[in-house]
């Protein structure tokens, strides 16, 4: 589509009203929101940086982007690949023989393409702290040797972190140079982008948004620390920026890889490649149907849309293209329920936009609270367990069945509590929460054989069955 100037100022006048009304109405500290079409960005921003300072927000400010970072490393993989220094379905051993996990035939087969689709298959969320080092990337690798292998590379989709880290040190190797250097010199300064931090020595020469969370009485309140660690930067630690620039970025994307001023930073077969289908995903209602190379992927009736999400200590970020209209849309949030801000914010955009219903709606449980028999219940009692948390999953003597989520290692950490809740049969082997948590109800998807207890419980992330 194309905008007037009236349509333009139409647009930008929409967004201060409605950005402010929405995170009074949500608890949002402070947002920034973006809009790309046919070229033209229209920004606006509202509400507060700091609760305990009082900075207003403004659309210089920047904001965290989470794991919205790792399309950015991805991008980083694709012009090694442009370049010829890599090949994706090489295995990385050829280029990182330093890459150890617990099964050494799956390290010896994982290729970029898996870690890049996340279907490498070894346990992914490690959030190890190797210091401030720009050797910390490296070190990361290095803890690496005694992950578990969950499944064999390629088999399905878990999301990974770690993943995105290794791919990092990849692109180190293959440059010659620390990951936030790389990142500075091939994508943040190529594409122009003047309020950009790729961590919190740059970001202080900026108006920075601190994340926030609630105490123990459900108030909100400054984070007690800034960032995740700086060894999970190419994942998605601290890279910050503002709404435009994260625009600029999608820009290139939709300019099949050109920067606005005609550079040449992708290639069109490499931003093709990102949002092709390399895998499936559980319907869990909250993630997209599939996942390409960095990208997240919808099927909508305005077109395929490419995505993704990312979450730090109160800060969430949220990022939807639409190449066939030449649309996008960046949010930036410090607090309080930003997905429900997201969900009514982009909804009437998406509306506003292209006239269509883009967004999925929540899933919500039956009407019916269907009890279990001890057998049918089988296929999901247990316990399902990954390094930050155990899932168990157990049936009451009423057939009612519930789900006991019990922090370890870096949640324990953050002070992440244990929660229980009830589940019921949604479908396909699926369980949904009868409660919503943070404005929705969650669906676990279960994976195994008939007849045969679950092999995974499926939240985004495979948990494997503890034996």
């Amino acid at each position: 589509m194309s905008t007037s100037s009236s349509a333009t100022d139409d647009l930008r006048s929409w967004l201060n009203t409605e950005l402010a009304r929405l995170i009074a109405a949500h608890g949002v500290p402070g947002a920034a929101v973006g809009v790309l079409i046919d070229d033209e960005t229209i920004d606006s921003a509202a509400g507060l940086l700091h609760l305990g300072t009082g900075v207003e927000a403004d659309t210089d400010s920047l904001f965290q982007i989470g794991s919205i970072t790792k399309v950015w490393t991805a991008t980083l993989v694709m012009q090694l690949v442009d370049e010829g220094l890599l090949d994706l379905d090489t295995p990385i051993r050829a280029y990182l023989p330093e890459f150890h996990i617990a099964d050494e035939d799956a390290a010896a087969a994982i290729t970029a393409r898996h870690l890049l689709s996340h279907r490498a298959g070894f346990e992914g969320d490690l959030f190890t702290d190797t210091g401030r080092g720009d050797d910390c990337v490296q070190k990361y690798v290095a803890t690496l040797a005694d992950t578990p292998q969950l499944f064999p590379p390629g088999e399905r989709f878990s999301y990974n972190n770690a993943g995105y880290v290794v791919l990092g040190r990849l692109v180190e190797v293959l440059r010659g140079a620390h990951w936030e250097r790389v990142l500075t010199e091939h994508l943040i300064e190529p594409l122009g982008l003047r309020h950009a931090a790729p961590g919190p020595y740059e970001a202080i020469m900026h108006r920075v948004a601190q994340g926030h969370v609630a105490d123990p009485e459900g108030t909100l309140v400054p984070a007690p620390m800034w960032s995740l660690v700086r060894s999970n930067g190419p994942a998605g630690a601290s890279l910050s920026m503002t709404a435009r620039d994260l625009l600029a970025f999608a820009r290139m994307h939709l300019a099949n890889g050109q920067a606005a001023d005609g550079r040449r930073v992708l290639s069109e077969e490499s931003v093709g490649a990102m949002r092709e289908i390399h895998a499936e995903v559980p319907d869990l209602g909250l993630l997209g149907n599939a996942w390409g190379l960095g990208w997240e992927i919808d099927e909508t009736t305005a077109g395929r849309v490419v995505s993704h999400d990312g979450n730090t200590i109160g800060q969430s970020a949220f990022l939807r293209i639409l190449p066939a209209r030449g649309i996008a849309i960046a949010l930036l949030t410090n607090g309080g329920d930003s997905m429900a801000l997201y969900r009514e914010l982009f909804g009437a955009l998406f509306d506003r936009l292209t006239g269509a219903e883009l967004l999925k709606p929540l899933p919500t449980p039956p009407d019916l609270e269907e009890t279990l028999e001890e057998t049918e219940a089988a296929y999901y009692v247990g316990t399902y367990s990954a390094s930050i948390l155990d899932m168990i999953v157990t049936r009451d003597d009423e057939g009612r069945l519930w789900v006991d989520e019990v922090p370890k290692g870096a949640f324990a950490e953050l002070a992440q509590p244990q929660q229980r809740t009830r589940l019921v049969p949604y479908h396909d082997g699926s369980l949904i929460t009868l409660e919503k948590r943070m404005g929705t109800h969650f669906v676990y998807a279960f994976v195994g054989v008939d007849g045969e207890p679950a092999r995974f419980l499926h939240t985004g992330r495979a948990m494997p069955r503890h034996p």
